[in-house]
């Protein structure tokens, strides 16, 4: 074991973990009544927990409770980061219970799932919560037994004095443990130790997830809950002008119809408080079905809305952003695009002499790539139980960073923000759309506005036009090479409506001595927000396409081609500004080909390469296609990861399966457009998601072995899909694919 100074402090760790003095702790979640039956039949529940810190708690049977701090949504972070609180704990998985942890910032800081940062800011914490924990018992032990605590061992929940002989199981010592002090040094184990880091655990939620029980946002239910929707402006450039409720109102089972303003004036929105509809009508009745019918009587006017600009406070420090009035289209999106890409953009980074490399290359490649918006589509539309009574409010919600709403929340309400206590449900998908969580600020105003405890549920055709959406984006690539076909100078010039995609610092900048990266963007009043990987899932596709048509320029292999560049930036990197680890980005290529057995390609199989850096992680993917009279067929996706260490291996798995299925189905068929504002997609037999017939048949995930603490899992897999099958599409077909999607988008040569 490692002697490792805690980076938190001791104060700190106390203040962030709420270490218990030893008192009783009942367990409290709305969800108590849901465990899963075989769980309990097992494990014989504790008559008393003891509250170790605030990620977990010891029966006086031994059995251990712990907490998830963060939200749940599919990545099975409820699993994954017990383990690494039970594996520095000592602890037998199988006498291990899960709890989701409530909203509580004091405790838990930044309840984040999102930016696949969980377990990597959690690794260290966890960590210390269980080997802090050990530590207690260890010390409890030891006074009550009179020996040397360095001469006390643990294994499974059982606490040994070899001299002694004397032994005693965590439960026994968990009363007087909860009294010891938190050390201000704690003893982590070496990665070679793991017993449970590293090994593959079956999803603690998996039961009841496919038994149907109650876990997710929308099953919640509370006596005398009232049920509420929205009608929402139906193009984006519109709001509120006024409302005829009366025919509504009169409807069998209807309570109230309001209005609901999200924002007071003057208040300044924070990065996740976008809404391009902060005035919305709310109908409130008995059930779904009474809401619906009420809703169609509905008689509303939307009037057009006038240029403003608004300050927002993200992550990046305040922003600027500018909302222009009138009706969008996709028409005129894309005419603003393809002049402003014709343009020159603002310079974010250049290296040597790029305008030279150009002047004098003896072959120049240029291509231009886009992409459309694309809605998020969780299976689990949005909604959001409140219950507001006077100066406090209970929330319940699916929601991916419930400390960045819940001031927006107490600015609606005029309450204390303190007042606000939140349980998280399992979130029925995610990807950044359940970030932005607008929709619980409406159901706390509409709670507070009728005085009754409400479920508010969108519709799929609410969710689908209300946006978040993930922005259209262009780049155009262009590639210079000399008379050996080598490649002297890259320039990339990228943007959006209404962002950049563009990360300058990203490979290949610093494998090449000419290299220029410009952006632009577009303002526009249609609402975007984080979407699985942002601006990678757009920018990986069109860099990884281009890199291939560049390579077989050069007359070289795909993968080897990318390898010079790497071995270039890891030996004689240019620039000091490369956000990428050269040899860990060549690693996951080498694991690829070994795995894919590049060079033997398959009858009738047509391959594709890519790869991409993000989110800290590295991944690459060699995908398959067959044709079949005239449609391609995804036979298998073989996917190299470094993501350092993997916490469970399933789950990561699991992860990158599901990132690679998501992501063929966005290259092939993705895509939202708009007509004078008005998204013209409004469901599913519109908007169409990826099929059972269109998900490769075969995917393999390996994992680069390494030592690294945790980095990003959930989007890393996710943007070097879409250049994959692009580089497959154009193997079996010859035809170069610039626009997306793949499959209903008419390509244009170059």
């Amino acid at each position: 074991m490692t002697l490792i100074k805690t980076k938190i402090g001791r104060r700190a760790f106390i203040r962030s973990t709420t270490l218990a003095s030893g008192g009783l702790v009942l367990g409290f979640n709305w969800l108590a009544s849901c465990k899963n039956k075989t769980e309990e039949e097992i494990l014989a529940m504790p008559k008393e927990w003891f509250e170790m810190n605030s990620y977990l708690k010891i029966g006086d049977n031994g059995v251990v409770s712990i907490y998830t701090p963060n939200p749940e949504f599919g990545q099975n972070i409820r699993t994954s980061m017990p383990m690494i609180v039970a594996e520095e704990l000592d602890i037998n998985w199988k006498n291990v219970v899960v709890e989701q942890a409530p909203y509580h910032a004091e405790k838990y800081g930044m309840q984040f799932t999102g930016g696949s940062r969980g377990i990597m800011t959690r690794w260290e914490p966890l960590r210390m919560a269980g080997a802090s924990a050990r530590h207690m018992l260890v010390a409890a032990a030891a006074e009550a037994w009179q020996v040397p605590a360095e001469e006390i061992t643990t294994e499974n929940g059982v606490l040994y004095h070899k001299t002694s002989e004397k032994s005693a199981a965590y439960g026994e010592m968990a009363s007087a443990a909860a009294k010891i002090t938190i050390p201000e040094d704690v003893q982590l184990k070496e990665v070679r130790d793991f017993k449970i880091i590293g090994k593959s655990h079956k999803n603690v939620d998996a039961k009841r997830i496919v038994t149907g029980e109650p876990m997710f946002g929308l099953d919640y239910q509370k006596e005398g809950m009232l049920i509420a929707m929205i009608e929402h402006p139906p193009a984006f450039g519109m709001t509120l002008k006024s409302v005829d409720n009366s025919a509504a109102k009169a409807m069998p089972g209807i309570k109230d119809v309001v209005a609901i303003k999200s924002f007071k004036d003057g208040y300044e929105k924070g990065g996740f408080d976008t809404n391009a509809f902060p005035e919305i009508v709310a109908i409130v009745g008995n059930s779904t079905w009474e809401v619906l019918q009420a809703k169609k009587k509905l008689k509303v006017e939307w009037k057009p809305i006038a240029a403003y600009s608004e300050t927002i406070a993200g992550f990046r420090g305040k922003e600027t952003k500018n909302i222009p009035a009138g009706l969008e289209s996709s028409a005129s999106h894309k005419a603003k695009m393809e002049e402003l890409s014709s343009r020159p953009g603002k310079i974010v980074r250049e290296d040597g002499d790029p305008a030279k490399a150009f002047k004098n290359a003896a072959k120049v490649i240029e291509r231009t790539y886009s992409a459309p918006f694309l809605a998020h589509n969780c299976m689990e539309p949005m909604n959001a139980f409140a219950h507001v009574e006077g100066d406090k409010a209970q929330i319940a919600a699916p929601i991916q960073i419930p400390s960045l709403i819940v001031p927006t929340i107490a600015s609606g309400l005029g309450i204390p923000a303190e007042n606000i206590t939140m349980e998280m449900p399992r979130m029925g998908g995610g990807f950044g759309r359940k970030a932005y969580a607008h929709y619980v600020v409406e159901a706390a105003l509409i709670s507070q506005k009728v005085n009754a405890p409400v479920k508010l549920v969108y519709t799929r055709e609410d969710d689908m036009t209300n946006g978040i959406y993930r922005p259209a984006y262009q780049a155009t690539y262009r590639a210079a090479l000399d008379q050996n076909n080598n490649l002297t100078a890259l320039h990339v010039k990228a943007g959006g409506i209404p962002e950049s995609p563009l990360f300058a610092n990203r490979f290949p900048a610093g494998a090449l001595d000419n290299y220029l990266a410009e952006e632009w963007s577009i303002d526009s009043n249609i609402t975007i927000g984080a979407f699985r990987a942002p601006r990678s899932n757009f920018m990986a596709g069109a860099e990884q396409s281009f890199l291939d048509e560049v390579a077989e320029a050069a007359g070289k292999d795909p993968i080897h081609f990318r390898l010079d560049l790497l071995k270039r930036a890891k030996e004689n990197p240019v620039g000091e500004q490369n956000d990428y680890d050269a040899e860990r980005y060549a690693g996951v290529l080498e694991l690829l080909r070994e795995k894919s057995d590049w060079n033997q390609t398959p009858a009738n199989v047509h391959r594709g390469v890519s790869a991409y850096f993000c989110h800290n992680s590295y991944a690459a993917h060699v995908l398959d296609i067959r044709m079949e009279e005239g449609k391609p067929v995804v036979e298998k996706v073989v996917c190299a990861i470094d993501c350092g260490i993997v916490v469970n291996p399933d789950a990561a798995t699991n992860m990158a399966e599901g990132a690679i299925t998501d992501g063929i189905g966005n290259a092939f068929f993705g895509e939202l457009t708009f007509k004078d504002g008005v998204p013209q997609k409004t469901n599913f037999h519109q908007y169409q998601m990826i099929r059972m017939s269109d998900a490769p048949k075969e995917i393999e995930v390996h994992f680069v072995a390494n030592e690294i603490a945790p980095t990003g899992m959930g989007e890393p897999p996710f943007p070097p899909i879409f250049g994959a099958v692009a580089n497959a599409l154009y193997k079996a077909t010859g035809q170069r694919h610039y626009r997306q999607p793949f499959v209903t988008e008419k390509q244009i040569v170059g």
